[in-house]
């Protein structure tokens, strides 16, 4: 019989210390909760497990695999996340790999010398520590753990020890928290301040802080971004929160209307943007403030 329970009662490192603790191998998957007329042992309305949002697969109480149900994880989308592929190829090897298996894939790139076999063992591993790491802020869903139950064996999986995850974990959800305080809403847009090609020269920012810029315009919601750039939530608000602290972009105050807009634009992704670099960077900016 499956372990089954509620974040709210026991907790995602709680579960990652159990899994470890007994050497498991197994599935753990997230449902969103849909709330039901009965109450739970705690007192608290009992949850009805809904639609997936997330899955995390373990072996001998290694992390091998973990997935989120509205992000995309094949390979392809991994290796362009971590700057590995830029975009346009990103989009070539899809349209001509539709069918392909991420191991399959990963020969080929190696062997086509897009990538090395590094690139795709470091991006993988990171994707997953990602998705695990924002795992560890949630404190509501349903869960159920199956045991011996595996992901299909098409899928690259590097075996992670969950010790080191879980003290990192323990750093990281603090650290969450104050994003959380300070980014309370994703459905709120970014623009560019009126100094902004001063603050731009000589700036030097990660891929990831290019790439969201790329994206900067006060019709994008920071959670459009986050979408169309593959990222969790707390991946896009730390970078969102360096960009705001570096008062390279500020954040568009919300108001009904725009949520309303912003909601019903949840489930569409922004166009892709082409890679961004500073040479570029006041084009974006006039452009922007012209429409």
């Amino acid at each position: 019989m499956p372990l089954q329970g509620n974040l709210r009662d026991f907790s995602t490192t709680q579960l990652l210390n159990l899994i470890n603790l007994a050497g498991k191998t197994g599935t753990l998957t997230i449902f969103e909760g849909l709330p039901t007329n009965e109450k739970d042992a705690m007192g608290g309305v009992k949850m009805a497990a809904g639609k997936k949002r997330a899955s995390v697969a373990f072996k001998t109480g290694k992390l091998i695999h973990a997935g989120l149900d509205e992000q995309d994880g094949n390979l392809v989308s991994v290796l362009n996340k971590a700057g590995k592929l830029t975009s346009e190829q990103a989009r070539i090897i899809k349209e001509r790999a539709k069918n392909t298996s991420d191991k399959a894939l990963a020969l080929l790139l190696i062997n086509a010398n897009y990538v090395t076999q590094k690139d795709v063992l470091s991006s993988v591993q990171q994707h997953t520590l990602d998705i695990v790491y924002d795992l560890l802020g949630w404190h509501e869903g349903p869960f159920r753990f199956d045991d011996d139950a595996l992901p299909m064996g098409d899928r690259i999986m590097v075996p992670i020890d969950l010790e080191n995850v879980i003290i990192e974990g323990a750093r990281r959800v603090q650290d969450d928290e104050r994003l959380r305080e300070e980014i309370p809403n994703l459905d709120v847009s970014l623009k560019f301040p009126e100094d902004a090609k001063e603050k731009y020269k000589g700036m030097h920012l990660s891929v990831e802080e290019w790439r969201i810029v790329g994206y900067v315009n006060p019709k994008n919601t920071i959670r459009q971004i986050a979408k169309a750039n593959n990222m969790t939530d707390m991946e896009i608000r730390r970078v969102v929160y360096n960009l705001l602290q570096a008062g390279l972009v500020q954040m568009v105050k919300p108001n009904i209307a725009a949520q309303a807009a912003a909601r019903q634009q949840e489930g569409r992704v922004v166009p892709k943007s082409p890679p961004v670099s500073a040479s570029v960077i006041n084009r974006i900016i006039d452009r922007i403030r012209q429409s």
